[in-house]
């Protein structure tokens, strides 16, 4: 025996439709809410060896923040990183603080992010100059830089001394060190910023 479902199926709305329209709610909608504009959030790093990296992605992960990462037009190689041979090119780069290594690509419109986090490896107790680099491309003045490092033993030393004079008006914050952390350790410290 074969139903015509149609007219059930009318019926059904139908009286659902009229049920909705005699129950009229006396209670006035909340106003709304409005929501504090979204901070905009970069996170620039630059990771010679991908430490740096995966602690970047986890920031971002955390912030909501953008990530972006600080690529050298001549990537380093293992013997460009050997930091025990004094001709290598980290450290000839880090005996001479005014070098300036030069970056692959910049960030398109930097001025729409108010909070700009920078990460890096430490070398020789400081940012590499490459970080540096980076800095001095853009205007951040009244922008929130906070440095970030990874380190495979040594803390962040004077790296905001050197940092500081390549975006001079930013609004800077003490490095904070991700060596190893996990996301509940950058959340815990993104809340303490």
């Amino acid at each position: 025996m074969k139903m015509n479902v149609l007219p059930i199926v009318i019926l059904t709305l139908a009286s659902v439709s009229c049920t909705g329209q005699s129950q009229k709610s006396t209670t006035p909608a909340p106003a709304a809410k409005s929501e504090p504009a979204a901070t905009k959030t970069l996170v620039a790093y630059f990771s010679a060896t991908g430490t740096t990296a995966k602690a970047a992605a986890t920031l971002a992960e955390v912030t909501g923040g953008d990530l972006f990462e600080i690529v050298p037009e001549q990537r380093y190689t293992d013997a460009d990183l050997d930091w025990r041979d004094s001709k290598s090119r980290s450290s000839v780069e880090m005996q001479d603080k005014s070098s300036r290594p030069a970056v692959k690509s910049k960030v398109e419109h930097m001025e729409q992010y108010e909070v700009v986090y920078v990460g890096f490896p430490i070398w020789w107790y400081i940012a590499p100059t490459i970080v540096n680099t980076f800095l001095e491309q853009y205007n951040l003045e009244g922008k929130t830089v906070i440095p970030f490092f990874t380190s495979g033993g040594s803390g962040k030393g004077k790296t905001l001394d050197y940092l500081r004079p390549s975006a001079p008006k930013a609004n800077w914050k003490e490095p904070i060190n991700l060596t190893g952390a996990d996301k509940a350790k950058v959340e815990k410290l993104v809340k303490g910023l």
